[in-house]
């Protein structure tokens, strides 16, 4: 994922910590869904919690992964292929 989306996915996080509690994932979740679908268009995934397996394809360019406190974030951007 580009720099700029980086920062962007840790900055989300950061504003969806700030609103909703540490234990409120789906929410946290939600906001950053949100955040990245009016920002870079509809079809962007995230999980969110702080023990999780996926497996999963993404588009070229669009995932990150990341931890903040106690929970790991995961955005990408899904792949039919």
């Amino acid at each position: 994922m580009p720099e700029k989306m980086q920062t962007q996915a840790t900055d989300s996080a950061s504003q969806a910590l700030d609103l909703y509690d540490v234990s409120d994932c789906i929410s946290i979740a939600a906001h950053i869904k949100k955040e990245f679908d009016k920002k870079y268009g509809g079809g962007w995934q995230r999980v969110v919690g702080s023990n999780f397996g996926c497996f999963f394809t993404h588009t070229k360019g669009t995932f990150v992964y990341f931890a903040l406190g106690t929970l790991n974030f995961l955005i990408f951007k899904g792949s039919s292929s």
